[in-house]
């Protein structure tokens, strides 16, 4: 439905995590009878968590404890993990810097060149846990550090900026051509972000194994603040889910949606597949485990940039280990751990037995979600107020 914003222009209403509900169904089942595992690219996940690229989430052990918990680290190309041989004194420094130094000490570690021999070391280190080895490079970087990656043993690429489209100009960088890329790499492709229906589309018809859906939702990110760029992520994930659902009506072949950011509870990720993704990809809930490379510190990709940062440093703690957060138990009652329980019971109460049921889930409008009946946590800041 449109909506006048003024003499002459429309708009419509979108709707974030916070704004919805899920409605349970004539049926239930049992939490542990229901199947959360996803296929991206022919690669199958048992759960659909994809840890974020960043630097203060993933690193080669992380990444290795997500495939041994059911779901995939994407490793940055471009961050601390190839650009130094020891990225621990480099994480230490950004973990200790002040809230005044931190942007411009970041701007200055991240000009140190990326290496080549550093990649496929990071992707053996995965390889050798007998892991996924899934990493990102942004367009610009794609097609001198893809063939490098995929060389190495890389069993998936993921393509991320700000925005990613089909129709670019630049004259300064060569743009790259996807549908030739994903053709040429030969392993699963994954491309982002975006959040509407039309750029889902176009996206898809490149070839991609799946997309990313999410412009500024992140904990760290201030691309919304900054750029004034976004939608609120339970709208674009349910308009790029039309347009996946239209391409599969089309052509016969899947590709898969991925929520990136903008979840930090486990309801928030059931949110987040009944609105139609096949998976999601979060950082700061992540950054909060004991092993997480942060040290209990999240930033966004975009912090560094050497202009215009795009993202800041953010004090998140740490609350347990990643198999905690991900598969519990659960020693916090607000949400903050065994993610994938979570889903699991909330596919069960709502007698979702797949993903794909999951997604066809009764959904209402509720902005008093999570005020109704919560007087007593928000004033003694328990639960679901800590």
């Amino acid at each position: 439905m449109e909506i006048e914003l003024g003499r002459g222009r429309k708009v419509r209403r979108a709707y974030g995590f916070d704004e919805i509900a899920l409605v349970q169904s004539l049926k239930t089942i049992d939490p542990e009878d229901v199947d959360t595992s996803i296929e991206i690219g022919g690669l199958k996940i048992k759960a659909p968590i994809i840890a974020s690229a960043m630097d203060s989430v993933v690193d080669p052990n992380t990444a290795a404890l997500m495939s041994e918990c059911g779901g995939v680290g994407v490793l940055n190309l471009q961050g601390v993990q190839t650009r130094y041989e020891d990225p621990d004194s480099i994480l230490e420094k950004i973990a200790a810097a002040s809230r005044e130094e931190y942007v411009t000490l970041m701007q200055s570690i991240y000009t140190e060149a990326v290496k080549p021999a550093l990649i496929q070391k990071r992707i053996k280190q995965i390889k050798d846990r007998k892991a996924v080895a899934a990493v990102s490079v942004t367009p610009q970087s794609a097609e001198e550090y893809g063939p490098i990656a995929l060389k190495a043993g890389a069993d998936m690429i993921v393509i991320q900026a700000t925005v990613v489209s089909t129709i670019h100009k630049s004259k300064n960088f060569k743009t790259l051509d996807l549908e030739k890329f994903c053709k040429d790499i030969k392993i699963p492709v994954i491309v982002g972000n975006c959040v509407t229906y039309e750029v889902a589309l176009s996206l898809m018809e490149t070839g991609v194994a799946a997309i990313l859906v999410g412009i500024g939702p992140g904990a760290a990110c201030t691309s919304r603040g900054v750029l004034g760029i976004g939608v609120p992520m339970a709208s674009s994930v349910a308009d790029c889910a039309g347009a996946r659902d239209a391409y599969f009506k089309k052509s016969g072949r899947y590709v898969s949606v991925v929520a990136d950011g903008g979840m930090v509870v486990g309801g928030d990720i059931c949110k987040a597949i009944a609105c139609g993704a096949d998976a999601v990809m979060i950082g700061s809930p992540l950054a909060k485990a004991k092993e997480a490379p942060g040290r209990g510190f999240h930033w966004g990709m975009a912090t560094p940039n050497a202009t215009l940062p795009r993202g800041t440093r953010i004090k998140v703690g740490t609350i347990g280990s990643l198999k905690e957060i991900l598969s519990g138990p659960a020693k916090f009652d607000d949400g903050s751990q065994n993610f994938i329980g979570a889903l699991k019971t909330s596919m069960g109460t709502l007698g979702a037995e797949t993903i794909k049921e999951m997604q066809n889930i009764e959904i209402v409008i509720a902005p008093s979600l999570l005020t109704e009946g919560k007087v007593f946590q928000k004033a003694q800041q328990l639960g679901m107020y800590k």
